[in-house]
């Protein structure tokens, strides 16, 4: 007798357990180890990039090459920000690495660097974006002083305004630059966030408001709507408006946030400046001039003669030699009344081969020529 067929459903082999996808979910402890982790891995790659440090400062010393080289700074963040995936954002890796060369080049040697003091003016805010924490921060009372820091040994390098968007040109330090021995060897650029800071924080108490003039300049809206009746009065920085309000409960400083927290005063209103993208575009001046970084400005003075055409035809020069004039200035010349000194700022560096025959041909045409500097030029800000 022949036995019955399995059923299919007989046939069927056993289904097996269904399988686990979904692993466990991570927990604030897995995760802070894994952090602690990749912090002891930083740690000894931070200590190894600062024993090369040392090393490349040894040869920095050995043949006179200076510490503090622009080109390379923009060389390393810009690699940095092209190579970046996130979830960091580029203005967190810029200063991440800001820092970290900036203890690489304290390693090397002390960065002493010049800047309008005292703390918490906006030249220190731009030193520090442009130095990082670990140079050595010289406060100086006036422009002069900055210049003179450099000249007289006090300072290595040093961090002046030279042009603000929405007030101008910062003349002073143009005058400076047409004297000094110094040389531009960079530019910083600076978001302007102005705030109203007084000892009360009370509005109804302020009868007077001071600032620096370019600082009251840049908020002059701000002030005719809320303080038609305020006292204005310019001194000599933002910080020292602050001091002065930290003494005086009838007096309201426009400074920055920072030095709110500086000096013990209450924050009235931020972002008081007219113009919301308001930016300063700083300039670094050092004793050595800057090698060529592929991405560069170079600033330069000249006077001409005093004839119909004369500014036209050395304009022409850039531009037969395909050279852009990203700005020009004119300002007195002290020695001759009426007569004018003229600064461009021109892409690219005194040594690539079209400006430097653009340069060559001006000193051929003008009265007077001279190079303050040629740098890598700053990028524009990511708000």
């Amino acid at each position: 007798m022949r036995s019955r067929p399995a059923s299919k459903q007989a046939s069927r082999p056993a289904s097996k357990p269904a399988r686990k996808t979904d692993s466990a979910p991570p927990t604030l402890a897995g995760l802070r180890a894994q952090i602690d982790a990749i912090n002891l891995d930083l740690l000894r790659l931070l200590n190894d990039r600062g024993r090369l440090c040392v090393e490349v400062g040894r040869l920095k010393h050995s043949d006179g090459t200076p510490i503090y080289q622009p080109g390379r700074v923009r060389e390393v963040i810009d690699r940095m920000l092209a190579q970046n995936t996130g979830p960091l954002s580029g203005e967190q890796v810029r200063a991440i690495f800001t820092e970290i060369m900036s203890a690489g080049m304290a390693l090397e040697q002390d960065l002493r660097v010049a800047f309008l003091g005292p703390e918490h003016t906006y030249s220190h805010q731009a030193a520090r974006r442009q130095f990082g924490s670990s140079a050595v921060f010289v406060p100086e009372a006036s422009f002069a002083e900055v210049f003179q820091a450099l000249e007289n040994g006090r300072a290595d390098l040093g961090v002046v305004p030279v042009e603000n968007s929405t007030e101008g040109t910062v003349t002073l330090t143009l005058d400076l630059l047409i004297d000094t021995p110094l040389a531009i060897v960079g530019e910083i650029l600076l978001p302007i966030r102005h705030a109203l800071l007084s000892l009360s924080g009370d509005p109804g108490a302020i009868l007077r408001i001071v600032s620096h003039q370019q600082s009251l300049a840049q908020c002059r809206g701000y002030i005719a709507a809320n303080y038609p009746g305020c006292e204005l009065e310019a001194v000599a920085s933002n910080a020292l408006a602050a001091k002065r309000a930290a003494e005086d409960p009838a007096c309201a400083a426009i400074a920055s946030v920072d030095a709110a927290a500086a000096y013990g005063l209450k924050v009235i209103a931020e972002n008081i400046q007219d113009l919301a993208h308001n930016t300063t575009r700083f300039v670094v001046i050092g004793k050595h001039p800057e090698g060529r970084s592929g991405a560069d400005k170079t600033t330069a003075v000249f006077a001409v003669r005093h004839k119909v055409g004369a500014l036209h035809e050395v304009l022409g020069l850039f531009a037969g030699n395909a050279v852009n004039v990203s700005k020009i200035e004119s300002r007195p010349m002290r020695s001759r009344p009426w007569e004018y000194l003229f600064f461009v700022d021109l892409a690219g560096h005194r040594e690539d081969p079209k400006l430097k025959r653009a340069l060559a041909a001006l000193e051929r045409k003008t009265l007077f020529l001279k190079v303050l500097g040629s740098y890598p030029e700053a990028r524009p800000l990511a708000e």
